[in-house]
């Protein structure tokens, strides 16, 4: 009788993205169109003068988010993402800024098809869960 073959786990989307170092490229991607992008200027008034900060805890985030290291976590605690934006009025038009900036970095970015358009839908839905403001 031989034993059974022990099957690796399926590979998380942050395996698939490339780790760390396509993660990074992908968030550092995000800010550069923030501070580039004329139409994105209400969404960036909202964020530092120095945009570091930012960016390092969307890649801790994210990190986590994807299945890869949950240093936000380990950092700052649980995300509450709506608590920790609601200070900022989020609405429809600051959403789509946001999922400007995002749409193009994930298309600048090299992965997969299949996990850019999954990532997408998905960071579109939680963009959509932050808003706390009725459109103008």
């Amino acid at each position: 009788m031989t034993e059974p073959e022990e099957t690796a786990p399926p590979p998380t989307p942050y395996q698939r993205l490339g780790g760390e170092t396509v993660l990074r490229q992908l968030v550092r991607r995000f800010y550069t169109l923030m501070n580039q992008l004329p139409e994105v200027r209400g969404i960036r008034k909202m964020h530092a003068a120095d945009l570091g900060g930012a960016e390092e805890k969307l890649f801790k985030f994210l990190s986590g988010w994807l299945g890869g290291p949950d240093l936000f976590m380990e950092e700052f605690g649980h995300p509450r993402l709506r608590a920790r934006h609601f200070p900022f009025p989020i609405g429809v038009s600051e959403r789509d800024q946001w999922m400007r900036c995002m749409d193009q970095a994930l298309d600048e970015t090299p992965m997969d098809e299949d996990l850019r358009e999954k990532m997408r839908l998905a960071l579109a839905h939680t963009a959509t869960h932050m808003i706390n403001q009725e459109s103008a």
